[in-house]
Order: structure tokens, then C-alpha cells, then sequence
């Protein structure tokens, strides 16, 4: 088993138990809903992690038919596609038995960042939201990834405030969902100083996965910061916090290896299926059991954890 130990965040911070997370007490979450929430549409905003393309694939390992070799889209689902059949909603995109009027909208888009989901919204906001509409929002990683690449020709300190500020427009435009009387599930950023890449990059600079971590809380907290906060309008799902929890007790969550991606670099991505996998995830180690598929992006593994929180947090908050 693989894994990253290293001290994270402030000083002070205690990691939150597996017991607490589960309860994902966030944004008024602790109230049940006397009438459960059922929505009638669902709408998939931000970057390749709630994409689907046209052609069914995803931004992560996808599956194919054992016998044809086909893509089976409704495998190895994105956290989005299980939130969605959750209420028995289906995108177009990933429709395989045909129900004639699919209530998903994919408005999410390859390498979106935080300026660009302010552009799906307005397009959005021109037809309308309301209170049956589920949006899912996670965006941001692109962000964090830009930011990381500037260093260290810009400081540390510098780059940190740019996250900040784009976490606060992110939450400045959810807010705009919110106002227009949409119910938002919305997913903080994983933490990417456990990512593969931060992986890789901590044998030339030992430092370079904490300063990812740095980068994605400060993101994070300042969208939380901002958005609305009274329960009935934005469930907030704490994926960073997950992160950190399954990279202490990866074993809890089925995870095997936390620091490789299951998937090759070529073919690039959305093509990664589960035949063109390292020899490592398909012979050593499980690839289902993989937290990551490439050096940036979940894993259906990883995927499935966000889902379960999402569909939690959607019946859980007083929507």
C-alpha cells in the first residue's frame, strides 16, 4: 500500500475522524428535510470532473463491454452520473436505454476554470433555474493547476492570494445560482497535494505537495467563506476533507494506492478505457482500487466518494 504522510495545513488543525466526515456537517446540513427533495432536472457545471462527452466518455477510467470491446458508459460512473440516477434522472450524453426526455444538462467543459463557469451561468440564468433544479458544481482544479505552474517564477505568497480570489468568485457566481432560486450541491477542490503529480514532483522539491495542498485550501476556504450559508439553497460537499481522511486510513475506503495514476499517458484523456491502463493497475494492484486515474483526476474509486457524499448531502439539507 501507498501512501503520503506528511503534516497538512495549519497547526492546530486536527484531521477529521472518518466518523465526523460522514456526517458532512456543512451548510445547515444537520436539518432533514420534512418534504425529501426531488428534483426534475439536473445540471452538471464546471471541468472534466462531471464531463461526459457526445460520444459517452468521461474523464476518467472508462469501461468497456468484456465480449464487443464497446464503451459502456453507464459504468464505472463520474460522481455526477450517480448523483443523477439517484432521483432517476440520465444525461443525454450517457443515455443507454433510451428514456425518451433526459433531464440532464451537461454544462460542464474541458479545462473550464473558475471565469468560464461565470460565462455557463449567464447562459444558464438566460432560461432559468428553479427550485427542482439539482446543480452540481465542482471547479477549480484547473485554477489550482495554472497557479502551481507560475511557481516559482511568481512567489508562494502571490499565488496563494490569486487562489484565494478565485475561490471567492466562484463562490460570488454559486451565489448567483442561489439567487435565482436553483438548489447547488457544491463540491470543495480534492486536495491536490495528494495527488500523483504532487507525488512526483515532491523527489525533486520536498516542498512542492504541501504548497498544492496550501493552494487548494486557500481556495477552498475562501468559497466557502463566500457563498450563502443558510442550508436551503447550497449543500456543500467537503471533498478536500476527504481526501486528507482517505490518505490517512486509505484501507477504510477501499483504496490501495493513493500516489499512481491507474491510467497510461497515452492515449490521452478522455480515451483512457480499461485496456489501456500502467501494468501496475492491472496486475499488482487493483485498478479499481486506484484513488487516481491520471496525475490530476479521480479515479472512478475516487469518483464513487464524491458521489456518496453528493446524494447524502442532497437529501440531507432542507432543499
Amino acid at each position: 500500500m501507498k501512501s503520503i504522510q506528511r503534516k497538512r495545513g495549519r497547526s492546530g488543525r486536527a484531521l477529521l475522524s472518518i466518523a465526523a466526515l460522514m456526517l458532512l456537517a456543512a451548510c445547515g446540513g444537520g436539518t432533514e428535510q420534512i418534504d425529501p427533495f426531488s428534483p426534475t432536472r439536473i445540471i452538471a457545471l464546471g471541468d472534466e470532473y462531471r464531463l461526459i462527452t457526445p460520444e459517452g466518455k468521461k474523464h476518467t477510467v472508462n469501461a468497456l463491454n468484456a465480449t464487443t470491446g464497446a464503451l459502456e458508459c453507464q459504468n464505472n460512473q463520474i460522481w455526477v452520473q450517480t448523483l443523477a440516477s439517484s432521483f432517476g434522472l440520465v444525461f443525454a450524453e450517457c443515455n443507454p436505454n433510451k428514456v425518451a426526455s433526459p433531464q440532464g444538462l451537461m454544462y460542464a467543459q474541458t479545462g473550464a476554470k473558475v471565469a468560464d463557469v461565470k460565462l455557463r451561468i449567464d447562459s444558464l440564468l438566460v432560461g432559468g433555474v428553479g427550485p427542482k433544479d439539482l446543480i452540481a458544481v465542482l471547479v477549480g482544479v484547473n485554477d489550482v493547476m495554472e497557479l502551481y505552474a507560475k511557481y516559482p517564477a511568481q512567489s508562494k505568497d502571490a499565488l496563494l492570494g490569486q487562489a484565494r480570489e478565485r475561490g471567492k468568485e466562484l463562490g460570488r457566481q454559486v451565489n448567483r445560482l442561489a439567487d435565482a432560486n436553483g438548489r447547488i450541491i457544491l463540491s470543495t477542490l480534492p486536495d491536490m497535494g495528494f495527488s500523483p503529480l504532487a507525488a512526483l514532483d515532491a523527489k525533486r522539491d520536498a516542498t512542492l505537495p504541501q504548497f498544492l495542498s496550501d493552494l487548494t485550501r486557500e481556495f477552498n476556504l475562501e468559497m466557502r467563506v463566500e457563498i450563502i450559508n443558510d442550508g436551503r439553497l447550497i449543500g456543500l460537499v467537503l471533498t478536500d476533507e476527504n481526501t486528507q481522511v482517505i490518505a490517512r486510513y486509505p484501507s477504510s475506503f477501499g483504496i490501495s494506492n493513493l500516489t499512481d495514476a491507474a491510467c497510461l499517458p497515452t492515449p490521452a484523456m478522455p480515451d483512457c478505457t480499461t485496456k489501456t491502463l500502467t501494468t501496475a493497475a492491472t496486475t499488482s494492484d487493483n485498478w479499481n482500487s486506484y484513488l487516481w486515474a491520471t496525475d490530476r483526476l479521480y479515479a472512478p474509486a475516487g469518483h464513487a466518494q464524491i458521489a456518496q457524499m453528493a446524494a447524502t448531502r442532497a437529501r440531507n439539507n432542507p432543499f
